[in-house]
């Protein structure tokens, strides 16, 4: 999409995002306060920015165990605090949310940041948002394609004259303000769903597609579908940008790395969807062909070579803060990424 601003001549991008988990302490640790995470997850777009990161992103969510209900607020937060790298939802409920204020607080964003902002949008993972705002999840498919096309719409027109179902209709809208440079690059979010990824290739946007767990050629398939998708509906595949985002646990052994970590995600498996997380699933994660990202720096950039060997990719983006694992550890993970994984992966992608 003309609006992408991913430079696709350059080597991969690579950031962090957080979802603002704020799970119960694990074993000895203490309670986070709702004021420390999120001063915590600044912190952690500082940190970012000053290891050269390109990307930061904060996701939704609207329940219980998160603190980030208003994306957009911690990313002007942010904004204020750094000077280049690019802010990003991670993603946003698009079906909860009306289009008309998401695309008015993303372009406020964009204006603060002096243009960074991004919009990932999504249905999201997560139902708590649907009850919250009167929603119906028997519309949940409904309910997102159809903002999602109003959403590409205020993106390209000036003025707007629109219908729908899920919202009053639009009769030569404007909306202000109007990003820095016209308009923002928008992401669909494509979870576990082939169809979804298919729908993104048919109307040409970036796709930005979570790759958490399980064998990296089963997502292959999903890239390929909205490829073939893209090229059959009359998109130039070429200008658009795919962005994979995971969980990653790096430490100098590999093995410990394994240990250490396992608690952390079972924690969040169990406290956010009820049942603890496959060990034997988890040691799956051995193998630089499984998506967990989890290992020493060596495997992480063998495991990021290797999906893009298979993805093309153009963006990676990682959380490392999930199940309320210890700042200190998060700083630490930061540091072996920027100083030992980063600079290998963008010198092994970058484009002749």
């Amino acid at each position: 999409m003309e609006e992408c601003r991913v430079n696709q001549n350059k080597s991969m991008e690579l950031g962090l995002y957080t979802l603002g988990d704020l799970l119960s302490p694990h074993a000895t640790e203490n309670q986070y306060s709702e004021h420390q995470r999120i001063q915590e997850m600044v912190e952690l777009a500082k940190l970012a920015e000053d290891a050269g990161l390109d990307v930061f992103g904060v996701g939704e969510s609207h329940q219980k165990l998160f603190v980030a209900s208003s994306a957009p607020t911690i990313l002007a937060k942010i904004a204020g605090v750094t000077n280049n790298i690019k802010l990003i939802s991670a993603s946003t409920v698009l079906s909860t949310s009306d289009p008309v204020r998401v695309y008015e607080d993303f372009s406020s964003l964009d204006l603060l940041s002096d243009g960074r902002a991004e919009i990932v949008a999504g249905r999201g993972s997560r139902y708590g948002a649907y009850e919250l705002f009167g929603y119906n999840l028997n519309d949940y498919d409904e309910l997102f394609e159809e903002k999602f096309e109003l959403l590409l719409k205020l993106n390209k027109e000036q003025q707007i004259t629109w219908e729908g179902n899920f919202r009053p209709p639009l009769k030569n809208a404007e909306i202000f303000p109007k990003p820095l440079e016209g308009n923002l690059p928008i992401w669909r979010a494509v979870g576990e769903h082939h169809s979804s990824a298919m729908q993104a290739g048919r109307m040409g946007a970036p796709m930005h597609l979570a790759a958490l767990f399980g064998a990296s050629s089963v997502f292959e398939k999903r890239v390929n579908a909205y490829r073939r998708a893209a090229t059959e509906a009359g998109h130039d595949t070429e200008k658009l940008p795919v962005a994979v985002a995971t969980m990653m646990y790096i430490n100098q052994d590999s093995r410990k790395a394994m240990r250490d970590f396992y608690p952390y995600l079972n924690d969040t498996f169990s406290q956010v969807r009820g049942g603890s997380f496959p060990k034997d699933r988890f040691a799956e994660a051995t193998s630089i062909k499984n998506a967990v990202m989890v290992g020493s720096p060596q495997m992480i950039t063998e495991k990021i070579l290797y999906q893009y060997e298979l993805y093309g990719h153009q963006r990676f983006i990682a959380q490392i803060d999930s199940g309320n694992l210890p700042f200190r550890k998060v700083q630490e993970i930061i540091e072996m990424y920027a100083t030992e994984v980063v600079p290998t992966v963008r010198k092994a992608t970058k484009r002749k």
